[in-house]
């Protein structure tokens, strides 16, 4: 099989674009949650001291559904769940800090991704989140979070290698640009960033998983063809590829069904009073009861 080069993309785009995917290989494992964190969080049972896989994932909704409501685009959600995920990873944290630290997620990636006019106020994503926190307490947890994660919060995700995937298939193929939806597998990437083992999982698998299972279903055998020069370059082994392929099958086949909540079917919208909005369990005009999370509150390295 031949291999993809500059050669086989074409012109100047194609150096760019093979010299973009070589970073971004290069950077992923930098930006991964660490594997051992994330054990530890699937291995816990669920009660009301510890953090377990359930309340990650009923969190991560939480940030779909903010940031469906304050319009922010796929970008600011994929790296709001990792920067939590990292944190959490890193981390010893009580079920109560959760909300805080979700909220502070988000924030931190919509100041990273969108333009200063579509980014959400503090108190707004306080009242809109009923996270139960103040100002205050928001700010205070950014620093928290900034510091632990090294000020490293610009990651490579898996949104940067779907995206530049996309791209890369469509310079290769003659099919028409419109037969690859960039929108659905966005979708689809939401979804699976709902579940806590997917964040285990190199970007550029995840990435490649979703767009090999969407060719597969458009019965492509040109974009399978330029699919596998992807997977060659970027160093995939079949074992890997066909693991996480299983497990996002699995996830979109339950995503996909009527019993499942899909994200983007609908844009959220919910329009209240001045009155309502402002009697909107404004929690921040009150200290709330809230313990302060230990500086030295990290995992031990025999956990690690």
């Amino acid at each position: 099989m031949k291999d993809l080069g500059a050669e086989h993309l074409a012109g100047r785009e194609g150096v760019q674009l093979l010299g973009l995917l070589n970073l971004y290989l290069e950077q992923e494992e930098r930006f991964q949650p660490r594997e051992k964190g994330l054990s530890l969080i699937e291995a816990t049972p669920e009660n009301d001291n510890t953090l377990c896989p359930g309340l990650r994932n009923a969190k991560v909704e939480d940030l779909r559904s903010l940031a469906n409501f304050f319009g922010s685009c796929t970008e600011t959600f994929v790296l709001a769940v990792n920067i939590l995920d990292r944190f959490l990873a890193l981390m010893k944290v009580k079920p109560k800090h959760l909300s805080c630290i979700g909220v502070c997620s988000f924030l931190l990636a919509a100041r990273i991704v969108e333009e200063d006019c579509n980014i959400p106020s503090t108190h707004d994503v306080i009242r809109i989140s009923q996270c139960k926190c103040t100002a205050s307490d928001i700010k205070r947890m950014e620093k928290i979070i900034s510091e632990k994660l090294h000020y490293e919060l610009e990651a490579t995700t898996a949104l940067n290698f779907l995206h530049l995937y996309h791209t890369i298939i469509l310079c290769h193929t003659s099919e028409r640009k419109e037969i690859l939806s960039l929108d659905k597998l966005e979708a689809q990437l939401k979804a699976c960033n709902c579940r806590l083992v997917f964040s285990k999982a190199k970007p550029s698998v995840l990435a490649l998983c979703l767009l090999n299972l969407e060719v597969e279903t458009l019965k492509s055998v040109e974009l399978l063809e330029v699919l596998l020069l992807v997977k060659k370059h970027s160093k995939i082994n079949d074992a890997e590829f066909f693991y996480w392929r299983e497990l996002v099958s699995k996830c979109l086949a339950e995503y996909s069904s009527p019993e499942c909540c899909k994200p983007d079917l609908k844009k959220l919208v919910w329009i209240v009073s001045r009155r309502t909005a402002q009697n909107l369990h404004n929690s921040y005009y009150s200290v709330p009861e809230l313990p302060t999370i230990p500086e030295g509150g990290c995992f031990d390295e025999s956990e690690r």
